[in-house]
């Protein structure tokens, strides 16, 4: 379920990120198709907390630099280690794919950092991207930190959708993959979730925290060379990650 007074301010935040300039109310409303009077409502709000400004008279409003600090602010508590950047940064460059690493979120699992490839074909990702847990390969990286009641109490809020010929339907499904993921060292999958899409994927947890990372591209270019990404990821999670975790 989406709150769309809480959607609306992200999505304003995201419009000024693709345009990095100032905006008009008027061109805010007939941008997102709101009504001109809830669009006034909106930034004249996020104006008064001080979030918005207008740069010069009558230009348009723009976001303030409150929305870097509380990000900050916020990042500070449990950032990710420095190595983790390095060891994304690496996989993509040896591999030609996008890296990324994940954290679980409820039935999902969400990129908390990526580098994308340089190829023209390529897994397009950002920050802040979700994907089933249990029909990625991302996912079920994770899925495999959890005890077995642990999954069982996900399964139950998952809806079990047909996003491609190969996703698992069911629980059993899901769990022979672990099961199978388990027996070759790493996850994958091959158009499980995205159509095309090869991804694979091994856990990464941190202290207590439960991580994966994973390598995604066109099937085409790495369908085949599974193993190969596999053990590239573990060499340099090897490389990177420090004796104490």
């Amino acid at each position: 379920m989406i709150v769309r007074q809480a959607a609306n301010v992200l999505e304003i935040l995201e419009y000024f990120a693709r345009t990095k300039k100032p905006a008009t109310l008027a061109e805010l409303a007939d941008h997102f198709d709101w009504p001109r009077s809830s669009t006034f409502n909106l930034l004249t709000t996020l104006s008064e907390k001080g979030y918005l400004y207008e740069p010069r008279a009558r230009s348009g409003y723009y976001p303030t630099p409150r929305w870097l600090a509380m990000a900050r602010l916020v990042s500070e508590v449990e950032p990710l280690p420095i190595w983790t950047h390095a060891l994304i940064a690496d996989l993509s460059a040896e591999t030609g794919e996008t890296a990324a690493i994940a954290a679980p979120s409820g039935t999902m699992a969400v990129f908390l950092d990526v580098v994308e490839s340089h190829a023209p074909i390529r897994y397009f990702a950002h920050i802040g991207h979700r994907i089933p847990i249990h029909a990625t390969a991302t996912g079920r990286a994770l899925l495999l930190q959890y005890t077995s009641e642990e999954r069982d109490a996900i399964y139950r809020k998952i809806e079990f959708r047909q996003y491609g010929p190969s996703t698992p339907i069911s629980i059993n499904a899901v769990e022979t993959e672990l099961r199978a993921s388990i027996d070759r060292g790493y996850c994958q999958s091959f158009g499980d979730y995205s159509r095309d899409l090869t991804g694979v994927a091994i856990p990464t947890p941190i202290g207590e925290r439960r991580l994966s990372v994973v390598a995604a591209g066109p099937e085409f270019r790495i369908g085949s060379k599974t193993g190969d990404v596999a053990a590239t990821l573990r060499r340099l999670l090897e490389r990177h990650r420090p004796e104490s975790g």
